[in-house]
């Protein structure tokens, strides 16, 4: 009887090793990623166990203090803490729905266009920012939005402002200002990968459609968006798992003093309390949460884009 029931599995086991050996030239070009990804991304997790120490980097590993959830307890009721993790979910809130938006928008704009020599100046004219340093782009940002610059300027040549407002003096006005960059930066860039999904979409689609009376926007609707919704689905997976990372370069190099209740992330956190005063173990604490926290995006995420995918997405 047992050995009836192990049929299955013999059986599935046998047919993955056929498969592999079908596959081995894949296989074989598999192995160096596997193994950076043990090296830098498995390997690295031995330093987990900092977040249940009191580390200090001249003892040994058996010469460390265990303090078991102590850090964790101290994150949790740190009114920091729960500051920078607002201000973390509403950035990366704010970069994924834009990122998206923006990106998939572009994409069909550009799609539609029939002068191919206006539509590759424009898609060059929008990628050139992703080329630029966070250094140079908030450079950019904050003279554009400094007193004296070309914001304020319209703004009060126009009458909508009486006098100059000091944009990056005021916290309130920071998550729209990032929003606002990171477009401006990214949504070129990002509209590479709906771009190639499109060419991919069967032109007798649209050949149909065209026949049966159907416009341009209805051709958008009912034809382009439904066949990006596989790349869609699997952008919103992997970004899902990145909602607690919004970054660290625009957030320091915008931040100041007088917006950092707006400004400050998790990163940047880790870097201050984590790194800058030494306390390796909070900062460890810090990033396993990340971590968990990650996980359970990412994994509900790809739970809901089964359930979307048994449905229509459009």
């Amino acid at each position: 009887m047992a050995t009836g029931l192990n049929q299955p599995n013999i059986h599935k086991t046998a047919l993955f090793f056929k498969r592999l050996l079908q596959q081995k030239t894949l296989a074989f070009m598999c192995i160096p990623f596997v193994l950076w990804a043990f090296v830098f991304k498995y390997m690295p997790l031995w330093g987990w166990t900092m977040a249940f120490q009191k580390f200090k980097a001249s003892r040994t590993f058996a010469e460390q203090e265990w303090v078991g959830w102590q850090h964790f307890q101290f994150l949790f009721s740190d009114n920091s803490f729960y500051r920078v993790l607002r201000n973390t979910i509403v950035m990366s809130s704010i970069k994924l729905v834009l990122g998206f938006v923006t990106a998939i928008t572009l994409a069909l704009l550009l799609n539609e266009l029939k002068n191919i020599v206006f539509k590759r100046f424009v898609q060059t004219v929008s990628y050139l920012p992703h080329f630029i340093s966070w250094v140079v782009a908030s450079s950019i940002v904050l003279t554009v939005l400094s007193p004296d610059g070309i914001v304020n300027l319209l703004l009060t040549k126009l009458g909508i402002l009486d006098n100059p407002v000091l944009w990056m003096s005021k916290g309130h006005y920071f998550w729209g200002i990032l929003g606002a960059t990171e477009v401006w930066k990214e949504v070129g860039w990002n509209t590479i990968i709906y771009l190639a999904a499109i060419t991919a979409i069967d032109p007798s689609q649209y050949e149909a459609a065209e026949i049966d009376g159907a416009n341009r926007l209805q051709r958008m609707l009912s034809i382009t968006l439904p066949g990006l919704k596989p790349v869609i689905i699997i952008l919103l997976i992997m970004n899902m798992g990145h909602i607690l990372e919004s970054g660290f370069e625009a957030q320091y190099l915008l931040g100041n003093g007088m917006n950092q209740d707006y400004s400050e992330n998790l990163d940047i956190f880790v870097l201050k309390y984590g790194i800058g005063m030494g306390n390796f173990s909070l900062g460890t604490a810090a990033g396993i949460f990340k971590t968990v926290v990650s996980f359970f995006f990412l994994f509900s995420a790809n739970y809901m884009a089964k359930r979307m995918g048994e449905s229509r997405l459009f």
